[in-house]
């Protein structure tokens, strides 16, 4: 598979961790947009929030719920989660992951 994200969960593309356990990896964006820019991603390959499932969604809630503890373990009083869903919405990467963004006052998205 040519997923930059799979490859980096398999180690062949390094990254800097911020939280992982068997079903989800979290790390440091490369381009970050603000002071604090995390992905999240699943470790299985799903392309993108159009691929959610009842069978897969308790993983997504266990995500949300692990961004909310890094948030509160970096101090954030506030920040953004996004995820971009198809070429059409900004999706780049077609891999689901989910941007923990904070660490300075962002401006209102919508």
């Amino acid at each position: 598979m040519d997923c930059i994200f799979c490859k980096i969960i398999a180690g062949e593309i390094p990254s800097r961790k911020v939280y992982e356990d068997d079903e989800m990896l979290a790390f440091h964006d490369i381009a970050p947009r603000a002071p604090v820019h995390i992905i999240f991603i699943p470790k299985a390959h799903i392309a993108s929030a159009a691929e959610i499932t009842s069978e897969n969604s308790p993983l997504m809630g266990r995500i949300l719920a692990q961004m909310a503890i890094v948030a509160r373990e970096l101090g954030l009083d506030g920040y953004r989660i996004v995820t971009n869903c198809g070429e059409s919405g900004g999706q780049v990467v077609f891999h689901l992951h989910f941007h923990l963004v904070g660490g300075e006052k962002l401006p209102r998205f919508l």
